[in-house]
């Protein structure tokens, strides 16, 4: 063990190296990047600095996610963290010899039973107590509260062996709610490589852990059944033949065990790895695809996802069992009385299983689309059935239906008897080819009972594998029919690596912003130049050769007649939509370059009203949209004082639960206008140089017009707001 010295602290300035050689040792990255010196300006600020890691970590290829933990939970923080980086208090207790002012850190790789592996700024791993750095993390909150307790438990005639642990009890009381931060969980990007991913849950070894399980399972049942047999056959089932048996049967107990918990932990990892990838790509969906694809398709996805994952480890675990017990099926029927020519026979077999399974997936595949076609109109006709019955003939109100009702009916009589034959043809024909096989051998005489015993065996358990193998298949089938329905939702690999610019810009000044002299003319926020924009490839462009620049401390109103593209150039320079042409650019860099996050971080909307949500949350939870969550005392304060400037006072005053009111469609009931003036706190709160409000303030009373308006004046940097002549 040692001490937290300078061996195993990071200085500030090489926290970027830090989170190299962190993801490097964890598996985590192979490559090297190259990371820019961090600046002053981002040691000044917390907040820059937590910009500049997460930054730091794009470019080395991971993500740094900051966690903060209750004083109660450090230890539970420690355990369950690493790979993770912890900023460290300024007194923890650094030999003054090293103590430079600038913050550290320590790069925590693994934690076990009590003892913490770091890696230090040498690049070898130390291991230090997991009580060393929990009381270095904590000793400058606790010190403080150290001596006013021990003069009370002196006053109070606390015996002194006792004292400490009291103290201890009273720090932990006192401080419980207090809030640990300063650390970054390091992981890999949700649009990691699959096999990545798995690598780095440890799913391989899970994996390998389940087979050879299975493996050693069908031997040793394989054997118990051999046993039997043969004592039978030459009548040798004596006490100590049966012992035997009895032992192999009570081997067979603990490897199910592990067998049965591999396979709880895989589909655990892998159901888990799915949900992430999801997720993550639900939320980069392009919004013209949301838009396109529409309410049907999408909740057919939804459905979709969950049936995929459960058939895909269903079957996929019935495949694999099946294929671990045909390969030992093959080996007993060599040795049987068949030998070689009895497991040719099972591989010709299985490959005429596997023309029936082709077939089986391709009807399958007609089948689902035919399925899917109807749901997707169902859902959309219900949505505008009203405009339906007013459009239709009421005699050709059900033509549509009645026709796909009767592919559909054909598709399905065709996906049954192709099922059915998938079911028994394997399995059962096997049973008569296999036995036929034997026929040879039997004919001739030339092989003992034992002989036509273990073949007998082979083929029993060729048929078992079979008709698992059926089964698994079947549900393999419907989890890739239902993978490439959610494709467009995982999110692809190169989606992650184009952030790479951002977080080089980002890096190169730390994430804070220079001040500009006093006398130095006003810069360039936002440039558009010649923007040309089409809904559809062949259609006429609704925006064509459209310029706007806007300056720091600009103030301008965008008018025009509805399906003038007000709105879709608004959405254009949100990021939301990509132009056919032309040029636009934010603080002198295009999209590309700073990238999604970069350019969101520069420009913040409030779209109109219909593509605006409120969601069933809390009323703080909707106004932080777009910032850090969980929120500080600092970001609750601001929120409190923004909504009172807009008008908002009164609806804070009303709610029972204050700034935690549950809001939306099953919490508080806000009215239209009060949904306009939470769109615009939203907005302001989100500490962009340039706001866009489209038609933000038209459900707005005049007293309340005049509120709103003089709030987002003074707030704003720059504003560009859309309104109706």
């Amino acid at each position: 063990m040692i001490a937290l010295d300078d061996a195993i602290l990071w200085p500030a300035s090489k926290v970027g190296e830090a989170l190299q050689a962190l993801a490097q040792k964890c598996g985590l990255s192979s490559g090297k990047a190259e990371i820019p010196t961090l600046s002053g300006g981002a040691l000044g600020s917390d907040e820059a600095l937590g910009r500049w890691i997460e930054a730091t970590a794009r470019l080395v290829g991971v993500e740094a996610e900051p966690t903060a933990s209750d004083f109660a939970g450090i230890e539970r923080l420690l355990e369950g963290s690493a790979p993770a980086l912890f900023r460290m208090p300024a007194a923890t207790g650094v030999p003054p010899a090293i103590r430079t002012g600038e913050p550290l850190f320590l790069a925590v790789l693994r934690t076990r039973r009590g003892r913490v592996s770091v890696l230090g700024p040498d690049l070898d791993v130390h291991t230090v107590s997991l009580a060393a750095i929990r009381s270095a993390l904590c000793r400058h909150i606790e010190d403080p509260l150290a001596e006013p307790f021990d003069r009370i438990l002196r006053e109070i005639g606390i015996p002194e062996r006792r004292r400490p642990r009291v103290r201890a009890a009273l720090v932990r009381e006192r401080l419980r709610h207090h809030r640990m931060e300063g650390c970054w969980l390091l992981r890999l990007p949700p649009g990691a490589s699959l096999p990545q991913a798995i690598g780095n849950d440890g799913l391989w070894r899970t994996l390998f852990a389940f087979a050879g399980g299975h493996v050693v399972f069908v031997a040793l049942w394989m054997l118990s059944w051999w046993m039997v047999g043969r004592g039978v056959l030459q009548g040798r089932l004596d006490s100590g033949w049966m012992l035997a048996w009895s032992l192999v049967l009570l081997t067979m107990v603990p490897v199910r065990l592990l067998v049965a918990s591999s396979e709880g932990l895989l589909a655990l990892g892998v159901g888990t790895l799915v949900k992430r990838r999801l997720l993550d790509g639900a939320l980069r969906l392009d919004p013209d695809v949301v838009r396109h694809h529409g309410v049907g398709q999408l909740l057919g996805r939804t459905i979709e996802s969950n049936t995929m994952e459960q058939l895909a480890l269903n079957g996929g675990f019935l495949v694999l069992t099946s294929a671990i017990e045909l390969a030992l099926s093959a080996v007993v029927l060599a040795a049987g009385a068949g030998g070689g020519f009895h497991a040719i026979l099972l591989l010709g077999w299985l490959a005429l299983t596997a023309l029936v399974g082709a077939r089986f997936y391709a009807h399958r595949q007609a089948w689902t689309e035919a399925r899917l076609d109807m749901t997707h109109d169902l859902v959309e006709q219900m949505v505008g059935h009203r405009t339906r019955q007013v459009q239709e003939s009421p005699d050709r109100t059900h033509d549509h239906e009645d026709q796909s009702l009767a592919r559909y009916e054909s598709l399905s009589k065709r996906l049954d008897r192709s099922n059915a034959t998938l079911m028994v043809l394997p399995s059962r024909g096997w049973l008569l080819v296999g036995l036929a096989g034997l026929f040879p051998a039997f004919a001739a005489g030339t092989s003992a009972a034992t002989g036509l015993a273990v073949a007998v065996g082979g083929v029993l358990s060729a048929y078992i594998a079979l008709r698992k193998l059926a089964g698994g298949f079947t549900h393999l089938s419907v989890a890739l029919l239902a993978w490439q329905r959610l494709k467009p939702l995982m999110p692809a690999e190169e989606r992650f690596d184009a952030t790479s610019s951002s977080a080089s810009l980002v890096l190169a000044n730390g994430g804070v912003t220079e001040r500009r002299p006093v006398d130095a003319p006003l810069p360039t926020l936002l440039d558009a130049r010649d923007i040309v924009f089409r809904y559809r490839p062949r259609s006429e462009p609704v925006l064509r050769g459209c310029h706007l620049r806007i300056r720091e401390g600009d103030r301008l109103l965008l008018e025009g007649s509805s399906g003038g593209g007000k709105s879709t150039f608004a959405a254009i320079l949100a990021g939301m939509r990509v132009p056919e042409s032309g040029l636009l650019r934010l603080h002198g860099l295009d999209r590309p370059t700073l990238g999604f996050e970069g350019w969101r971080r520069g420009i913040a909307s409030a779209p109109q009203f219909h593509q605006n949500h409120v969601f069933t949350e809390t009323f703080a939870f909707n106004l932080l949209m777009g910032r850090r969550w969980p929120p500080e005392a600092k970001d609750l304060e601001e929120c409190d004082t923004l909504c009172r400037e807009l008008g908002l006072g009164d609806l804070l005053d009303r709610m029972p639960a204050g700034m935690m009111q549950m809001v939306g469609e099953s919490g508080w009931q806000l009215s239209h206008g009060e949904r306009s003036r939470l769109y615009l706190a939203r907005a302001l709160l989100q500490g962009a140089d340039v706001i866009l409000l489209d038609e933000s303030f038209g459900a707005l009373d005049p007293e309340s017009l005049r509120k709103a308006l003089r709030c987002v004046l003074a707030r704003a940097p720059a504003l560009v707001v859309i309104a109706h002549p």
